[in-house]
C-alpha cells in the first residue's frame, strides 16, 4: 500500500543535517538508518529540498528497472558541473545520453579493453621497480602515478613530456584539494563561491579548469590533423572517428566533457580502490597468503586475461569495493512522473540517492558487514540491487569492466613482484575526499615499506636499509 506521504527522517534544520553530512557522513547515515529503517529523507545542500536515501534493495531494484521517462538522473536531478561540462554523460538525459554511451561503451569492453592489459601491466612494473626497499613510502601517491599512467595511455596515448606532466600536475590537484570540506561546500552552496575575490579557492579551481581545457583542445586538435595514425588505438581516437546512427560525429566540446569524465572516473576511483585493496592484503595475513599462493600459481608473466578471471583475487576487489565503496551514493534520480517505489509514492521532482555504503552494510546481505571477508563472493552470488559499486540501470558505469581489469592487474604484479609490510597495523579510517571514499590521509595514511623483490615467483631478500 503506497503512501503520499514522505519517509520518515531527523526534524533537525537542514543546516544542521548538512553540516552531519558533510562533516561525518558514514555515520550519520548508520544513525538515520538505524532509527528510521532503510528509506529515509534528509534535507541537505543549499536548497533543503527533501532527498530520499534508499538502502532497501528491492526498491533500488524498482529504481534501477524504471523507465527513464519516470525515473532519471542528468541535469534536471541537480547535476551540474563546470568541471564536467553540459556535454558529459553525468548531465546528459534521454536520447543525448543513450547516444554517447553507445558512441563510448565499445572501448571499455571485449578485445579492445583486453588489449590495454600489456599496457597497465608495463605501467606497474615500471612503477614499482623504483619504490625504495627498506624506506616506508606514502603509497597514495604511488597509486596516483599508477593510474594516470593507465586512464592516459588508454584515454589518449599520451607519452611522457610537457603536456603530460601538466596534465598530471593539474588533476592531481584538481582532484585532491587540500581542504577537501571547502571545495564540497563550495559545490554545495554557490552563493560561497565568490568569496575572497579572485584568490579565493574556487577562482583557483575555476583557473586549474581552464588550463585542462587548454591541454585538452589541444589534443584534440592535433589529432584531427592525423586521423588516420595507424598506430593510435587509444579511446580519444576511437571516440573521434565514431559515428552515431545519422553519422554524425561527436563535436569538440562533447570530446572534451566525455574526456573529461573518462579521466576523472578512470583515475580518481582507482586510485582509492587500490589504496584500500594494498592496505587490507596486507593487514590481514591470511589474505594475503591465500592471494599470493593463487597469483603464484599462474607462473611468470601469465596472459593478463587469465589473471582477471582468478577467483580469490576478483573476491578480494569486489569486498573492497563492498566494504569502503569509492562512491558511497549514486548519482540523484529525479521523479518525473508519479510513480510508487519501495512503497511510497513520489511526485514529480522528488529527489531519490540509492545509497551504497549502507546498502552494503546490511547485516541481512553481508553478515559481520565491518569485517574484511572476500570469501563472501566465494561463496554466493550478490544481485545487481544488492552489490552496487558501479550504480545500476541506464547509469550503470560504463567503465566497470576496464576498472575491476585494471585492478586486479596491478594487484596481481605488485604481488607477484614485491614483498611489502604496513608500517603501522593501526585501523585506517574511511573519509570523504573530495566526493569519494578513501583511507584518511595525513597521520593516518596507509605507508608502507617494501622489504623485498620477488622475480620467477622466488623471492628475493634484500636487507633493509
Amino acid at each position: 500500500m503506497s503512501t503520499l506521504k514522505l519517509p520518515d527522517g531527523p526534524q533537525t534544520h537542514p543546516l544542521i543535517q548538512t553540516f552531519q553530512w558533510l562533516t561525518n557522513p558514514l555515520e550519520y547515515m548508520e544513525a538515520c538508518a538505524q532509527r528510521y529503517g532503510d528509506i529515509f529523507t534528509l534535507r541537505i545542500g543549499p536548497s533543503f529540498k527533501p532527498q530520499v536515501f534508499i538502502s532497501n534493495p528491492l526498491a533500488i531494484q524498482e529504481i534501477f528497472t524504471t523507465d527513464p521517462k519516470q525515473l532519471d538522473s542528468g541535469a534536471s536531478a541537480g547535476f551540474s558541473s563546470a568541471f564536467f561540462g553540459r556535454q558529459s554523460m553525468l548531465a546528459l538525459e534521454g536520447k543525448p545520453h543513450q547516444r554517447q554511451r553507445k558512441l563510448l561503451t565499445p572501448p571499455f569492453h571485449g578485445e579492445r579493453m583486453f588489449a590495454y592489459g600489456e599496457i597497465v601491466r608495463d605501467i606497474t612494473k615500471q612503477l614499482v621497480s623504483q619504490w625504495p626497499v627498506g624506506e616506508p613510502f606514502s603509497i597514495l601517491p604511488s597509486m596516483q602515478a599508477i593510474s594516470f599512467q593507465v586512464i592516459s595511455k588508454a584515454v589518449f596515448s599520451l607519452e611522457e613530456g610537457a603536456r603530460y606532466e601538466k596534465l598530471k600536475e593539474l588533476f592531481i590537484a584538481i582532484l585532491n584539494p587540500k581542504r577537501p570540506l571547502l571545495r564540497v561546500v563550495m559545490l554545495l552552496f554557490p552563493s560561497l563561491r565568490g568569496a575572497l575575490g579572485p584568490w579565493s579557492h574556487w577562482k583557483k579551481f575555476m583557473r586549474q579548469i581552464q588550463e585542462i581545457d587548454e591541454l585538452i583542445y589541444a589534443e584534440i586538435r592535433e589529432r584531427k590533423e592525423q586521423p588516420n595514425d595507424p598506430s593510435r588505438s587509444d579511446i580519444l581516437s576511437l571516440m573521434i572517428s565514431a559515428r552515431d546512427e545519422e553519422g554524425q560525429a561527436m563535436t569538440d566540446t562533447e570530446l572534451r566533457d566525455q574526456l573529461i569524465t573518462l579521466l576523472v572516473a578512470g583515475y580518481e576511483a582507482p586510485t582509492v580502490a587500490l589504496h584500500w585493496a594494498l592496505y587490507w592484503i596486507h593487514h590481514l595475513p591470511e589474505v594475503q597468503e591465500k592471494l599470493r599462493q593463487e597469483v603464484d600459481s599462474l607462473g611468470e608473466n601469465p596472459d593478463p586475461n587469465t589473471i582477471s578471471h582468478l577467483p580469490y583475487l576478483s573476491a578480494v576487489c569486489f569486498e573492497t569495493l563492498r566494504l569502503y565503496p569509492p562512491a558511497i551514493l549514486i548519482f540523484t534520480r529525479v521523479v518525473k512522473s508519479p510513480l510508487v517505489i519501495g512503497g511510497y509514492q513520489f511526485e514529480p521532482g522528488t529527489l531519490l540517492l540509492p545509497c551504497v555504503y549502507l546498502t552494503h552494510h546490511r547485516q541481512d546481505l553481508y553478515p559481520n558487514p565491518h569485517q574484511f571477508k572476500p570469501e563472501r563472493f566465494l561463496e554466493r552470488q550478490f544481485a545487481p540491487y544488492e552489490y552496487l559499486p558501479f550504480g545500476g540501470g541506464n547509469r550503470r558505469c560504463i567503465g566497470m569492466a576496464f576498472y575491476l581489469f585494471e585492478m586486479k592487474l596491478i594487484l596481481a604484479t605488485v604481488l607477484s613482484r614485491l614483498q611489502m609490510e604496513l608500517v603501522d597495523r593501526k585501523p585506517v579510517q574511511p573519509v570523504i575526499r573530495g566526493l569519494l571514499l578513501g583511507p584518511e590521509v595525513g597521520p593516518g595514511d596507509v605507508r608502507m615499506v617494501v622489504t623485498g623483490r620477488r622475480y620467477q615467483n622466488q623471492r628475493v631478500s634484500e636487507t633493509k636499509a
